[in-house]
């Protein structure tokens, strides 16, 4: 199987996993003395043009256009956040984690911030105010002088996060990312996904975001990604699943190295992906685009659609676990795509056989377990395996 330089290495040094066993209270006691699993904090406040102007500073705060999700504040959410700052209601403060000294991410907060950094640059215009109505229309410098002054006394709060005491990589990996989720203040909850594309955006994260736009893959999953206006609507989409599905592909290459149920090893694969390098990312790029494209070549319209046995016919909608299996199989034979292409009516066959020799439904997602993982992946390898050695 093809894989890039980085993922040789990436799984030698994963931690041993960790016993559990009762502890007396004592045990208890000196765990928590050490500082095991504990964060620390800091709680800062800041006036208002000043946190902006701060914002320029380079490395000082990450706050990036598909930092937490897809979606952002319109121009009216917007400025009610500026109204809030006007009549003085207190704004929830924004999550940061000082990722070193002095130089934070934006765990939750970045639509105040984004707000906040448009207003004072002259880029938001307000609108929908509910009780400062006769600003509408204006940006910061065309507000009257006593209103700019008046949100200019303005702060805004911060509590900022500091992982200690734990010198395991994945282990503060999880920490950071349960602090994430139980203080995102959002109002929507974030699905696993846009958590990971907070705690693990990089080179590697930015591919999975530009595969998920993939022609082949966007038409497979009934992503509409040349309209905007249904594209925002997306349930995949929105809660970046399609992104997931990209993750799920490349992790999946690993399944020998599979361990704490799938969300916790996709987390895994992302934060050891931060140590991609541009060559691994290009290998990563191809093995994705060549696996589609062989993919689509043999099931075309079908393409991750589980064949009926029942009514002799394919399924009209896409599952996962069977996408897993397509993807992951053809990926090991990349080197065998001649064969494959050639013998592509005997591929579809034995796929009709696959569906209907699967008693325990394995392929469409009949267990989760790494035995069961293993060996959905394993039957349709094996499959492309006996087509091509004929």
């Amino acid at each position: 199987m093809l894989i890039a330089p980085s993922e040789e290495k990436m799984w030698e040094h994963s931690p041993t996993k960790k016993l559990i066993y009762k502890m007396t209270d004592e045990q208890i006691n000196a765990k928590y003395e050490g500082g095991e699993q504990r964060i620390l904090t800091e709680m800062n406040r800041e006036k208002l043009p000043n946190f902006v102007e701060a914002l320029k500073k380079p490395g000082y705060m990450d706050v990036r256009p598909f930092y937490q999700r897809r979606s952002r504040w319109d121009a009216k959410k917007q400025s009610r956040l500026i109204e809030s700052f006007l009549i003085n209601i207190p704004v929830p403060p924004i999550i940061l984690y000082e990722k070193e000294y002095n130089s934070y991410e934006v765990m939750d907060g970045q639509q105040r911030i984004t707000a906040l950094r448009d207003f004072y640059e002259n880029k938001l215009k307000l609108s929908g105010l509910q009780l400062w109505p006769e600003l509408e229309g204006r940006t910061y410098e065309q507000l009257p002088i006593k209103i700019k002054a008046g949100i200019d006394r303005r702060s805004i709060s911060s509590i900022v996060l500091i992982t200690e005491s734990t010198s395991d990589p994945e282990e503060e990996f999880f920490l950071k990312r349960i602090a994430f989720e139980r203080l995102n203040t959002g109002g929507v909850d974030l699905s696993r996904q846009e958590v990971r594309n907070c705690l693990y955006y990089g080179q590697f994260n930015q591919l999975l975001l530009e595969l998920a736009s993939n022609s082949i893959f966007a038409n497979a999953w009934g992503i509409p990604i040349h309209n905007d206006a249904e594209l925002a609507q997306n349930n995949l989409y929105k809660k970046m699943e399609d992104a997931e599905l990209v993750l799920r592909f490349f992790a999946l290459r690993h399944t020998e190295d599979f361990h704490k149920g799938m969300k916790d090893f996709l987390d895994i694969y992302m934060m050891k992906s931060l140590n991609f390098s541009e060559q691994d990312i290009e290998i990563l790029r191809n093995i994705f685009i060549k696996s589609i494209n062989i993919a689509y070549e043999i099931y075309s319209d079908k393409l991750f659609k589980p064949f009926d046995p029942s009514t002799e016919t394919w399924e009209k909608k896409a599952y996962k676990d069977y996408y897993d299996a397509v993807m992951v199989g053809f990926s090991r034979y990349l080197a065998d795509a001649d064969i494959i292409l050639r013998r592509k009516e005997k591929v579809v066959e034995q796929t009709k056989t696959l569906f209907r020799e699967d008693k325990s439904k394995l392929l469409t997602g009949g267990g989760k377990t790494k035995a069961d993982i293993q060996e959905r992946i394993k039957l349709f390898d094996n499959m492309l395996s006996q087509v091509i050695a004929e």
